[in-house]
């Protein structure tokens, strides 16, 4: 079904991994078709709770694009393949299931823009962050401009995007682009551990705050007035009632997502 991407379905997990090893994991015109069906099945398919997206082999979660698709395109072309690159990354953003990156490696340019437009960042001790399109005469164009300036604000974002410098993982943590840190080895358990937990969660409610946290960095939606109109929506829901139930019976509750 892929060729650039390989999937895996495991308790309710999809886990999602670019597969080019060979060439960092680089995105190129092919891994954003693929991860637009995958992206897709996380969407539709029932079974799935939630989602990882990470990079195959020890080196690269996503070392940045396909550079030598760049040569050949007009500036028409070039802002189409940033439009394709847009949909997609916005789809992972909107999921209303959680997608987590686990970032194993060289997240640089596209590779930054992937992870940060998950719903957080979960990092190796080895990985690197960075936006060094400027070396190269561009921008970044998936969305970094916008979403860097948002997670890390805008001077440190600024500085990134205009050295074309890299951040190590602990510094990723420090400025709030990364939620843990981690050996290599503990990186994928630590995804499924924070997943399995959401799973034990209101799935509607999951979404609704996924849903309410974009809006809040999104100019053309007032924020508290969805999060009113999503918090009463709640008190429809047979989950709601599960939910106080189970609290003042002192029992775990058990969700349906009605």
């Amino acid at each position: 079904m892929y060729q650039t991407i390989s999937t895996q379905l495991e308790n309710n997990i999809l886990t999602i991994t670019i597969n080019r090893p060979e060439k960092m994991n680089a995105l190129n015109q092919q891994v954003l078709a693929d991860l637009a069906l995958a992206v897709d099945e996380v969407y539709s398919n029932k079974q799935i709770k939630g989602a990882i997206i990470t990079g195959a082999g020890e080196k690269a979660f996503v070392a940045g694009a396909d550079i030598s698709e760049f040569l050949t395109l007009s500036d028409k072309q070039g802002e189409e393949l940033a439009k394709k690159g847009h949909v997609i990354f916005k789809r992972i953003e909107s999921s209303p299931k959680p997608i987590i990156a686990a970032v194993n490696g060289f997240a640089l340019g596209g590779g930054c823009e992937l992870a940060m437009a998950c719903h957080f960042r979960i990092a190796s001790e080895n990985a690197k962050f960075g936006q060094p399109e400027v070396n190269l005469g561009l921008i970044p164009g998936y969305g970094g401009t916008q979403r860097l300036t948002q997670l890390i604000g805008k001077g440190k974002a600024l500085e990134l995007m205009l050295t074309g410098d890299m951040i190590n993982a602990t510094e990723a943590q420090a400025w709030g682009l990364v939620n843990h840190v981690l050996k290599p080895e503990e990186l994928l358990p630590k995804a499924i551990s924070i997943l399995q937990k959401i799973q034990t969660k209101a799935p509607l409610a999951v979404a609704r705050v996924i849903k309410c946290a974009n809006a809040a960095l999104d100019k053309d939606q007032d924020g508290f007035e969805l999060e009113l109109k999503e918090f009463g929506a709640c008190f429809a829901t047979k989950d709601l009632q599960e939910g106080a139930a189970a609290f003042i019976q002192k029992r775990q509750a058990n969700f349906t997502g009605e």
